[in-house]
């Protein structure tokens, strides 16, 4: 197969259409391929060759995808790095993934102890020699860093077959065209956002705005003025809207869907979001590891809000028990995942590798549950399961519990070490603006749709939640303000 995401392989047609805008300009699939040609130019004079790795720590901005392209350009792999990553942190994922070289904002920024290239050095007249492009479907395309919310960061080794697959998958899946114009929101150092927003857009032709960070107002001006026809974005994206007062009313007309993934979401956030600004929203689901999205509601067919839909064309979902073999229909086991988006393995770690991936299968230590039409319901992390007692409690269901009252934003769960009963669940919520909510009557809530053993030793309810740094709820962080009372 082609990897018809790369600039230069981009038919003529396309040459004058949009492709990339930010707030400081835009440019044309030719000017894209232009511009990548000559920093490229420029990486293989800082020594940048076949095989190496390129570090990239740059804010949202299209200097960013033009470092990420001009990488595969040289047979290079890139790893974005959190442009608010500490020295500490960048100098771990630098050393880790062996980068040769950084792209940074400031003088400033930390380099990780490698060559650095400022994103004003960059030359968009650069010319000279460069050998003539081959990529091939198994070289490593990018070394993505999980969040590292257990133990430290892990690469993901994701192949161009990886990217290639994911792309044109989520282009079938959601009939992405040349006519489609995404806005892109989620941070560039994420699977996410590479995946399902900018590689779909550069495979059919279409247009990417993006937005360096998400503001509400700012994201819903964007909207009217650009006039997207798709937007992906994550649950605290979705609960930011949702909690705006009442008499704003933006155009979101030009909209044919959204997307929610990277966190479980409750289905009142999604139906009150859905039902004020008319968005056709369905929720996916996927991993890092499985290079972002394994399933996902359709939007030519049945909408199954609460679940993650079916899997995406080219892969296959089971559901498994501890031993390995296969769940019927309707029972809950850990799911797993299998197809071409399945990634190569973490870096420099053959042990977690062959843990995480058996025989082409993902574990991805998910708890989930398939219906008779393959749609995937997910009940929790196996990892945050809490046993009080000897009984095996899903904070999510209690989640579901607490953010069914109308007046939750969102709700998390944990566990917290107990004497008496091993564990106890512990909530922490988070309310609409002008709530008079109290800890009662979440308790009150509970006592109604919970077993005794379900309801929460405690609950705190929060201004805001704590998050890591792709915006998914920090549980560890929740769990160790336990552990420090």
């Amino acid at each position: 197969m082609t990897i018809a995401y790369l600039p230069w392989l981009q038919p003529v047609d396309r040459a004058e259409s949009p492709c990339l805008r930010d707030s400081r300009g835009e440019l044309t699939f030719a000017e894209v391929a232009a511009r990548v040609d000559a920093l490229a130019v420029q990486l293989a004079r800082a020594g940048v060759s076949r095989g190496d790795v390129v570090a990239i720590m740059l804010p949202n901005r299209i200097e960013l995808l033009l470092a990420v392209m001009a990488a595969w350009r040289l047979g290079a792999a890139a790893t974005p790095i959190n442009p608010v990553f500490t020295a500490r942190e960048v100098n771990y994922q630098v050393s880790d993934s062996g980068a040769v070289l950084i792209v940074v904002a400031s003088p400033d920024s930390p380099t990780g102890g490698v060559p650095a290239m400022l994103v004003d050095d960059m030359d968009p007249s650069a010319a000279g020699p460069l050998e003539e492009p081959v990529t091939a479907e198994d070289d490593l395309a990018l070394l993505i860093y999980t969040s590292g919310s257990t133990g430290q960061p892990k690469g993901v080794m994701l192949e161009h077959g990886n990217l290639l697959a994911m792309s044109s998958q989520i282009s079938d899946r959601f009939f992405i065209t040349a006519a489609d114009r995404c806005l892109l929101v989620l941070p560039l150092f994420h699977v996410n956002a590479i995946c399902v927003s900018f590689l779909p857009a550069m495979l059919n032709g279409g247009e990417l705005t993006i937005l360096e960070r998400f503001e509400p107002y700012g994201f819903l001006a964007a909207i009217e003025t650009y006039r997207p026809t798709y937007f992906a974005a994550v649950p605290t994206i979705y609960a930011r809207l949702a909690e705006l007062p009442d008499d704003v009313d933006p155009d979101t007309s030009s909209l044919r869907f959204v997307n929610c993934g990277a966190a479980p979401v409750s289905r009142q956030l999604l139906e009150r979001v859905s039902e004020r600004y008319g968005f056709s929203l369905v929720e996916g689901y996927g991993l890092t590891e499985g290079t972002c999205a394994s399933a996902c509601n359709p939007l030519d067919g049945v909408r199954k809000l609460g679940s993650v839909g079916t899997a995406l064309p080219g892969q296959e979902i089971a559901i498994i028990a501890p031993d390995g073999t296969r769940r019927p229909t309707g029972e809950s086991g850990e799911v797993v995942v299998k197809g071409p988006n399945v990634m190569r393995g973490y870096l420099n770690r053959p042990a977690e590798t062959a843990l995480t991936v058996v025989d082409g299968w993902l574990h991805t230590g998910d708890v989930g549950v398939l219906d008779d039409e393959g749609y995937l319901t997910l009940v929790d992390r196996i990892k945050d399961m809490i046993i009080r007692g000897g009984e095996n409690l899903y904070p999510k269901e209690i989640e579901s519990v607490l953010v069914s009252h109308p007046d939750v934003l969102e709700a998390a769960v944990v566990g917290q070490p107990d004497d008496r009963y091993g564990e106890v669940p512990i909530a922490f919520v988070t309310t609409y603006p002008d709530s008079t909510l109290t800890v009662e009557d979440l308790l009150e809530l509970c006592r109604q749709d919970l077993t005794k053993v379900k309801i929460p030793a405690d609950i705190t309810i929060l201004v805001d939640l704590p998050r890591n740094p792709v915006g998914k709820i920090d549980k560890p962080s929740l769990r160790r303000s336990l552990q420090q009372q």
